[in-house]
């Protein structure tokens, strides 16, 4: 009975002591933990990209960039780090805007662009120019957007955007915010 109770006193000491050792050396490093748990983003890479953008079977846009840059994250994404210029087409595939940036970001389920850096838009139907140095393009209301100052350039005038506008894609149509330079208002304009 007494080596019972011996056996049982050496058990229960070993087993309080190789407890003691494992949770005492079991220290994480944070880095080590978030090395582990942080998702890997993946990049596709792509040189000399042209790709089209067509709905209903008709060619809306061709873009064309040195460098792309495809990230799998939880929300996609396209950078295009080395410029970037668009061509956009009317239903008879005539060009009607041209687009360059210097940078650019397409964010895939929201469907926008983030256009930064040297920002040009150009008009081949009534010559405007729109130019800035952050342009959000909405590619579902083809429409131009930005809060940053915008300059643009008619054949008449220039209209400076103090504080951002909104366009049409085809630049036929604008809202300034806080804008400065002649504007002509048509007389459906004027409030009655």
């Amino acid at each position: 009975m007494r080596s019972t109770r011996i056996r049982y006193y050496f058990f229960a000491v070993a087993l309080l002591m190789g407890s003691f050792l494992v949770f005492s050396s079991c220290e994480n490093d944070p880095k080590v933990v978030d090395a582990l748990f942080k998702k890997r983003i993946s990049a596709e890479e792509a040189k000399n990209i042209e790709s089209y953008l067509s709905q209903s079977g008709k060619v809306k846009a061709k873009l064309t960039s040195p460098y792309m840059l495809r990230y799998q994250a939880d929300s996609p994404y396209i950078e295009f780090p080395r410029t970037l210029h668009v061509d956009f087409y009317d239903d008879s595939t005539v060009i009607e805007s041209t687009v360059d940036a210097k940078y650019a970001k397409y964010v895939e389920f929201d469907h926008k662009v983030l256009l930064r850096d040297s920002v040009l838009v150009q008009s081949i139907k009534n010559g405007d120019t729109l130019r800035t140095q952050e342009l959000w393009w909405d590619q579902d209301k083809k429409e131009f957007y930005t809060d940053k100052p915008a300059h643009v350039y008619q054949r008449d005038k220039i209209i400076f955007a103090k504080d951002g506008l909104r366009a049409a894609q085809d630049l036929t149509s604008y809202t300034f915010f806080s804008s400065s330079g002649p504007m002509l208002v048509p007389n459906s304009g004027v409030p009655q």
